[in-house]
């Protein structure tokens, strides 16, 4: 990979992997479009750590809130709030991880073509203008239930399916439930760590048992500009998100959607 193929990569999944519309369908479209080789598992899973650091950067601050008070939660009776939304934080996590461990190979095999990838961008893009315009949004990420949170976990689990996207997904489930804009897109983002420590610690394993030689200094710069274009997306996201809705983002879905079909089908 040269300099501008990294940089360009990196920056895509940066900012693609929080936003509700899709990394993987970017991540496919770009190096199709430039005929460019497949960028490898060492750099997915550099960018991957990439968007790790951002989103824990991020919430740092809520993070150590919420891990501190689920430790004190297996000492007490009775959970606080902050436990409690730990702890649905976990259990969000789980239908994916085992989804993800017992169907990865029959995903990679089966549904990574044009058409599943498309056919997700615009299908899960019209349920999430539908969850944006029917919810109630009412409700904050601390007045979760249990059932509200296998209901997410479930849809993140759908979210293997390329083109869906973890996040649109999760944020349209929360949605759904009568979540705010913003409430929703804090919980998808806390979510998104167990996840995005489960993917790279899976794609790592597989990394280690190749043998090809890894490029140290485009992985780092791969890395770097990943976590930047994450944190700044994060950022600009959370602030906007309440004012500009969810339109916007299912409008481009439908158009990456249509572009995709033109081009690969």
């Amino acid at each position: 990979m040269d300099a501008l193929q990294t940089l360009m990569l990196a920056l895509l999944q940066g900012l693609t992997e929080f936003l509700p519309i899709s990394s993987s369908a970017h991540l496919i479209l770009l190096p199709r479009l430039l005929g460019w080789p497949d960028q490898g598992l060492a750099f997915d899973v550099a960018v991957h750590v990439g968007t790790l650091v951002a989103v824990v950067a991020y919430f740092r601050h809520d993070i150590a809130r919420l891990l501190l008070a689920w430790l004190q939660s297996f000492g007490s009776r009775q959970l606080s709030v902050d436990a409690r939304l730990a702890w649905f934080v976990l259990l969000g996590t789980l239908p994916a991880a085992l989804a993800g461990l017992l169907l990865h190979d029959a995903i990679e095999t089966w549904l990574r073509s044009p058409l599943v990838i498309a056919s997700a961008t615009i299908g899960f893009g019209l349920l999430l203008w539908l969850a944006d315009r029917r919810g109630s949004q009412q409700r904050s990420e601390t007045g979760l239930t249990l059932m509200d949170a296998v209901w997410i976990g479930l849809a993140q689990a759908v979210a293997l399916i390329p083109g869906t996207s973890r996040s649109g997904i999760t944020m349209t489930a929360g949605l759904a439930l009568g979540l705010t804009r913003s409430a929703a897109a804090r919980f998808s983002f806390l979510l998104s760590v167990p996840v995005i420590v489960l993917a790279g610690g899976y794609e790592t394993l597989q990394l280690i048992q190749q043998s090809e030689p890894v490029e140290w200094l485009t992985l780092l710069l791969g890395t770097g500009v990943a976590a930047v274009s994450a944190y700044a997306c994060i950022h600009f996201f959370l602030r906007l998100i309440e004012r500009i809705g969810m339109l916007p983002f299912v409008v481009y879905r439908l158009l990456l959607g249509c572009v995709l079909l033109w081009l690969f089908i």
